[in-house]
C-alpha cells in the first residue's frame, strides 16, 4: 500500500501523506518511499517544486508510529533514526523547492519533516511542536539544529525545552512558517506559494538553495566566497539569456533549466 498520493499540476506535484487513520504518523514504509519519492524527484527536470501535505484535516504529520515503534527493537529505532535522517537530508539537498503545507498538527517528527523544507504554511487551525522532552527524549529528526537556524536560539529553547505547542499565528510571528491560510483554503494557497517559486529559472532556484544552506554557518568571507561561485554558475546558462531577452521583449521568460 501507497505511504504517499502523488499528483502532478505542470511544474508542482503535490504529496500527500495518506495515513489519516494515523494522524499521518511516520512509518518505515513511509520513510523508505519519501526517499524513493525524493531522488526520483532529483532526477526530474522538469519538476520545478514539490508540495508536501498530509490526509484529512486533523494532522499534517503527528510524529512517529508509536504502535509500529512499540514492536520494535533496539536496532529497528536505531535504524528508523537513521532513515528520517536520511529522509529529512534527501529533501534539503533535492534541487527542487519543497513547501510544507501544514493542514493540521505537526508535532515531533512531523514538525521536523516541515523545517526541512524550503518553505511552510499552515492553515490556522494547525498546531506545532516539538514534545519529546516530555517523552524521556530530545528531538532527533534535526529539531534541534533546524529550528534554532531558522527562529533563533531563544526562540528554539523556548520550544524544545517546554514541549509547548504553538498554534499559526505565533508560528508565523517568529518565523516558524512563512504564510498561514484559512484551512479550506491551505492547498490552494499552498500551490500558489510554490507557483511563485516555479516561475523563475530551475538553476537559479538551486544554486540559491545551496547558497543559503551551504553558507548560513561559514564566516562571511568564505560564505560570499560560495555566493560567487554559484551565482558565477548561472551566467553560463540559456535561462539567463532567455530572462534577458524576455526582459527586452517585455513577456515572461520561458526557462528550461538548461
Amino acid at each position: 500500500m501507497a505511504e504517499f498520493r502523488t499528483e502532478r499540476r505542470g511544474g508542482i506535484e503535490v504529496w500527500t501523506i495518506d495515513g489519516e487513520g494515523r494522524r499521518n504518523a511516520i512509518s518505515r514504509a513511509m520513510l523508505r518511499e519519501l526517499v524513493a519519492l525524493t531522488a526520483r524527484a532529483g532526477a526530474d527536470r522538469t519538476l520545478r517544486c514539490v508540495v508536501v501535505t498530509g490526509a484529512g484535516a486533523k494532522a499534517f504529520c503527528a510524529g512517529a508510529d508509536l504502535k509500529e515503534r512499540a514492536s520494535m527493537t533496539a536496532d529497528d529505532v536505531h535504524a528508523f533514526h537513521e532513515g528520517l535522517r536520511r529522509a529529512l537530508r534527501a529533501i534539503e539537498e533535492a534541487p527542487q523547492v519543497f513547501v510544507a503545507a501544514l493542514n493540521g498538527a505537526a508535532l515531533g517528527g512531523g514538525l521536523e519533516l516541515a523545517l526541512a523544507c524550503d518553505l511552510r504554511i499552515a492553515a490556522e487551525t494547525a498546531e506545532l511542536g516539538l514534545p519529546e522532552v516530555g517523552l524521556g527524549i530530545i528531538p532527533g529528526g534535526g529539531g534541534t539544529q533546524r529550528l534554532p537556524r531558522l527562529v533563533g536560539v531563544a526562540r528554539a529553547k523556548d520550544l524544545v525545552l517546554t514541549a509547548r505547542r504553538v498554534g499559526a499565528a505565533e508560528a508565523l510571528a517568529i518565523g516558524l512558517v512563512g504564510r498561514i491560510a484559512p484551512a479550506a483554503r491551505l492547498l490552494e494557497e499552498a500551490l500558489a506559494y510554490a507557483g511563485e517559486a516555479a516561475r523563475n529559472a530551475p538553476v537559479s532556484l538551486r544554486q540559491a538553495k545551496r547558497a543559503i544552506d551551504g553558507g548560513l554557518h561559514l564566516p562571511l568571507d568564505a560564505a560570499l566566497d560560495l555566493e560567487n561561485r554559484l551565482y558565477q554558475d548561472c551566467l553560463g546558462t540559456k535561462d539567463r539569456v532567455e530572462a534577458l531577452r524576455a526582459f527586452a521583449e517585455k513577456r515572461p521568460p520561458v526557462f528550461t533549466g538548461e
